[in-house]
């Protein structure tokens, strides 16, 4: 009886130690483990992100003849299927994998070649570690937009919606991502402005992607952007603060940009404003910098008049947070070239505003005065050679609150000329009434 007992406690002592070495291998090989993999297709790249417990220990190669990216993950073990993750993107046809004890394998079967980018990001926010890996078109400098055929004499107006793809932007109490709001605003602003004859958009992001802060105003400059409004939702650590605000950069972010580019005029020069040929094959630098700081200036100037008439029509249906243009250091908004304003059309992270923000009717209030403030501008100073700058007036229709003195001050006319180009026999106006507006230039 010993003997048998003592025969049953060693085996029982072999398999236990058998479970625990085992269970050690695999602690010891599975330290990190892949939990999320998301897609994100754009016109011009798709973005891969994956999602790891711990900072991936990684390496990554392709193949040709099929076109494939393998990312070998040391240490780790895939939690996530596979089988869908390629649905709906043009240039991953499917995601497939193995797994041993020393690494998870990924292999992404691409339609083609395509420039490639790979690298690890910390934790951020609501995310963890990750690993990026991003597939850009290796034509993607000439990738066509979804902008109208302009006519001749159109203000062409860049429509940026803030964030996008994996970049969700604040993201509110309730879980409104902002990225999603502002997508919603431009798309509407770029109803009404494609509706206003003389005028036409290009939305530099029309779907859910992310585009880099740089690509983005060199997008504009492709598609010969004369303004640019970049449109995002303000958060706070706290509730508490509310209101709308409105954003032109910095001079001295226009001017560390512009020194840039002047360093290299030989290639940069088309960023310069309408001197640039000049500005390219002069060799007296201080002619160049002259023409330069002209189209700076000019830019500025017409960014803080945009900024003036947006933040006239918001304070008609929304609080504002900042009653008058506010200096920003955004990279979105860095170029000298092109007039640019942001558009911060709230706080998402104040539970009021947050429900405005998803509501459509008060996204459309909110993109019916950003087209009037901007519209407004140009219509009082419109660009040589467009449809604006071919009509001898433009319109005023009457608001609640106006009268005949109020409007001639404000266009800095007479009530007297006012009345006669009008065929006005008294100063009465009706709310409603649609005026002629003499330009001032």
């Amino acid at each position: 009886m010993y003997l048998t007992r003592n025969r049953f406690t060693k085996k029982c002592i072999q398999f236990i130690t058998v479970i625990g070495c085992l269970f050690f291998a695999a602690s010891v090989w599975a330290t990190n483990s892949i939990n999320g993999i998301r897609v994100w297709p754009a016109p011009e790249n798709t973005r891969i992100v994956f999602d790891v417990k711990n900072k991936p220990d990684y390496k990554y190669f392709t193949l040709q003849n099929p076109h494939r990216l393998v990312v070998d993950f040391a240490n780790t073990k895939n939690t996530v299927a596979l089988e869908k993750l390629a649905e709906g993107d043009p240039r991953i046809k499917l995601f497939r994998g193995s797994q041993s004890k020393s690494k998870a394998r990924l292999v992404l079967e691409l339609n083609q070649s395509y420039q490639l980018t790979v690298f690890p990001l910390a934790p951020a926010g609501q995310y963890g570690n990750r690993l990026v890996i991003d597939l850009y078109d290796k034509n993607r400098n000439s990738v066509v937009m979804d902008k109208p055929t302009a006519n001749l004499g159109d203000i062409v107006i860049g429509i940026d919606a803030g964030h996008g793809g994996e970049d969700p932007g604040s993201i509110g109490g309730k879980g409104t991502y902002e990225k999603r709001v502002t997508l919603a605003i431009a798309k509407k602003l770029q109803t009404l402005i494609n509706n206003e004859k003389g005028m036409k958009a290009v939305l530099i992001r029309s779907g859910d992607y992310y585009v880099d802060i740089n690509r983005r105003t060199s997008l504009a400059r492709q598609k010969n952007v004369d303004f640019f409004v970049s449109i995002h939702a303000d958060a706070f650590h706290t509730p508490g603060p509310s209101g709308a605000s409105v954003w032109v950069v910095t001079k001295k972010r226009a001017d560390s940009e512009l020194a840039r580019w002047l360093a290299n005029r030989e290639e940069k020069s088309e960023l310069l404003g309408g001197g640039g040929g000049v500005i390219k094959h002069t060799a007296d630098s201080h002619l160049a910098l002259a023409l330069a700081d002209m189209s700076k200036e000019h830019s500025l100037g017409v960014s803080f008049g945009v900024a003036n008439n947006v933040i006239r029509e918001l304070k008609k249906i929304t609080k504002m947070h900042k009653s008058t243009p506010q200096n920003g250091n955004f990279g979105v908004l860095k170029s000298s070239d092109i007039p640019s304003i942001l558009v911060e059309t709230g706080f998402i992270s104040n539970h009021k505003e947050e429900k405005n923000l998803t509501w459509p009717k008060h996204q459309q209030r909110l993109a019916n005065a950003i087209h009037l403030g901007i519209k407004n501008h140009f219509m009082d100073h419109p660009l040589t050679g467009s449809y604006f700058a071919s009509i001898g007036y433009k319109k005023h229709k009457v608001r609640s609150g106006e009268s005949l003195s109020v409007l001639a001050k404000r266009y800095n006319i007479s009530m007297n000329k006012l009345k006669a180009i009008n065929n006005l026999k008294s100063n009465s106006l009706q709310i409603g009434q649609t005026l002629k507006i003499p330009r001032t230039g």
